[in-house]
């Protein structure tokens, strides 16, 4: 029997897979594999889900042990079916799902990570700690710090009063998932705008499964979108909400929102950077008109939704 220890105790190790879905991959990718492969915490397996063959270096396959690559094309993509076709090649008791771009901070990230699912057996799935880059703007610094603090906790449906819409909160920029627990909700739904993992969270929590947030499993990831690109995001945010009304019916995310204005804008007076104030209020309305015309999407015309989609290809194989 193989021990691993989670701080005051040791527990029997147990086969975790870890799959990432990838197209065109940037420099961070090699730096994920590498970060894999020196984890303390070994992944029995590393599923690849890249979509174009052509856009694949096979030199990427040494870097770390027990990858295996599967090609899709461009057409076949989707944020929840491909990752559902990765976990049915997986045979592991836990699934890590991680996006290309997700670099692992230490050698302690699967090991933190799957820990609150090690430890009880209430937790149904576990995500990581987003640490933003060295370019990354102040504004997206103080979004990294609301969304993903210094403090772990487990979120369950008990719990919505206190945290609302962010009950069901989990990204699969790196995230944990129990494979029964996985299994019994039916895993990710098969075609996903976007949020496939909160659309999964929110079936796990109403099962009556915790999501743990490990804020000692970290990974470094974040992005300076525009404005116009802060829209499309929020506009697939809206459709995936208004798709899935099992899950999202009865809570709403504009309070969220508001709160994170609100500390944002601390943050900014705190710093002294008053000059970022009018971009704040700028980039806000751009992601809230986004969130609004999405959760409205089946009465707009569809030159508006094309316009206003970040995932073209979804409307195009409806």
């Amino acid at each position: 029997m193989v021990l691993f220890s989670t701080g005051e105790k040791q527990m029997e190790k147990i086969r975790v897979n870890v799959i990432i879905p990838t197209y065109r991959p940037g420099k961070e990718f090699p730096e994920l594999l590498k970060g894999l492969k020196n984890q303390e915490y070994q992944p029995d397996k590393v599923i690849i889900m890249n979509t174009e063959e052509e856009y694949w270096d096979v030199r990427w396959e040494m870097l770390c042990p027990n990858t295996e690559v599967h090609h899709i094309e461009k057409n076949e993509f989707d944020h929840g079916g491909t990752r559902k076709a990765g976990a049915a090649l997986a045979d592991g008791s836990i699934l890590v799902f991680m996006t290309q771009d997700a670099v692992p901070y230490d050698k302690y990230l699967i090991g933190n990570l799957i820990k609150p699912i090690l430890e009880k057996e209430s937790v149904g799935a576990a995500y990581a700690r987003q640490l933003p880059k060295e370019n990354c703007s102040f504004l997206e610094k103080c979004t990294r710090s609301f969304n993903y603090p210094e403090s772990s906790c487990i979120k369950t449906e008990k719990d919505m009063p206190v945290y609302g819409i962010k009950t069901f909160f989990c990204s699969n920029v790196c995230a944990a998932y129990r494979r029964e627990a996985y299994d019994k909700v039916g895993g990710f739904v098969e075609r996903a705008i976007f949020n496939e993992d909160m659309i999964c969270a929110g079936n796990m929590v109403k099962a009556g499964y915790g999501i743990a947030y490990a804020a000692d499993a970290k990974v470094v990831h974040s992005h300076n979108y525009t404005c116009l690109q802060q829209l499309h995001r929020n506009f697939d945010l809206g459709v995936s909400q208004a798709e899935h009304p099992e899950i999202f019916g009865g809570v709403t995310s504009e309070g969220e929102g508001i709160r994170l204005v609100k500390k944002t804008a601390e943050l900014l007076m705190k710093a002294g950077k008053f000059w970022l104030l009018p971009k704040l209020v700028f980039q806000s309305g751009f992601k809230y008109i986004g969130y609004f015309l999405g959760k409205r999407y089946r009465k707009l015309p569809s030159s508006i939704v094309m316009w206003a989609t970040m995932n073209k290809a979804y409307w195009k194989n409806r």
